[in-house]
């Protein structure tokens, strides 16, 4: 009976120790384990940054790369063959010789379009019966169209001709002479523009944040003609010149806008010049009625 408890004892006794050993090798894993997982997810949080550096870094320019620098109607001439210089192509030859010598192309197209428009704008007013502010007045504020975009301009146009009409009744009290009232108005038209350039970005028109100060001058410089024509007449008939010059100036900015007749101009100057001036002397050709005048008296042209 002795024996059996002694060895119950020891059997007892190893299965303790046994235990225990179990119990400290399953603590000491568990120390290294949780000691390197911080290493670990040390080591792959560094990978990671380093990986998101790396995508992140932008890549260095390669000098060795040709970059696309021409515009694209210096691309639409280098589409089309010049050949020898001749009398039916001497222009072709002399725009692409000033292209390359850094003449802008859009430069020369706008020259080129410019005396189109002018033509338009005569046929509006002498076949038509449209009567703006002359011709001069229509093309330059679709040039300033052309810079400033449609919305943005009419915007401007728009803001102007309030700001001047507003000085001009504010101007009649204190009868100045000529010059210091034009200077007074242009001083009342440019602060208009600055409030409206200051709260352009409430307005949410970033068109009139980033614009220049060249269609800005040429929209001021036409207020003299608004009032000169307002003294001249009355407010209702300024009113429908200024609507009718818009109207002109929208359609000659819907001219110069279209890239097909852009690109033909610029790849057939000969034709486009010879053109222009056979169209205007057609228009100069033309001694009947205009068409509006047709329309207000066609009862009695049915008679």
């Amino acid at each position: 009976m002795m024996k059996k408890g002694i060895l119950l004892l020891v059997v007892l006794g190893l299965l303790v120790v046994t235990g225990e050993v179990r119990a400290q090798v399953g603590e000491d894993t568990l120390v290294a384990t949780m000691s390197s997982e911080p290493g670990e997810a040390s080591m792959s949080a560094e990978e990671a940054t380093a990986a998101a550096v790396q995508e992140v870094k932008p890549p260095k320019d390669d000098l060795t790369e040709p970059k696309e620098a021409k515009t694209r109607l210096e691309r639409v001439l280098d589409s089309k063959e010049v050949g020898q210089l001749g009398v039916a192509n001497f222009l072709q030859v002399a725009i692409r010789r000033a292209v390359s010598n850094g003449v802008p192309a859009n430069t020369i197209v706008l020259m080129m379009l410019f005396p189109l428009v002018a033509a338009l704008i005569a046929a509006a007013r002498h076949v038509v019966g449209l009567h703006g502010f002359g011709i001069f007045t229509p093309a330059v504020i679709a040039v300033a169209f052309l810079a400033t975009g449609v919305t943005v301009g009419v915007i401007l146009f728009g803001g102007i001709l309030l700001m001047a009409t507003l000085a001009r009744m504010v101007m009649r009290k204190l009868k100045l002479p000529s010059l210091p009232r034009m200077a007074l108005l242009i001083w009342f038209v440019s602060m208009g523009v600055l409030g409206l350039m200051l709260a352009s970005p409430w307005l949410r028109l970033e068109g009139l944040v980033k614009i220049s100060i060249f269609p800005i001058l040429l929209l001021i410089l036409l207020v003299e003609t608004f009032i000169e024509v307002q003294i001249t007449t009355t407010l209702k008939t300024a009113l429908v010149m200024t609507g009718q010059t818009l109207l002109l100036a929208l359609l000659s900015f819907l001219v110069m806008s279209t890239q097909g007749l852009q690109e033909w101009v610029l790849l057939n100057p000969e034709i486009a010049v010879v053109a222009i001036v056979v169209l205007d002397v057609l228009i100069g050709r033309y001694d009947g009625l205009r068409l509006l005048e047709r329309w207000r008296f066609r009862k009695l042209l049915e008679r």
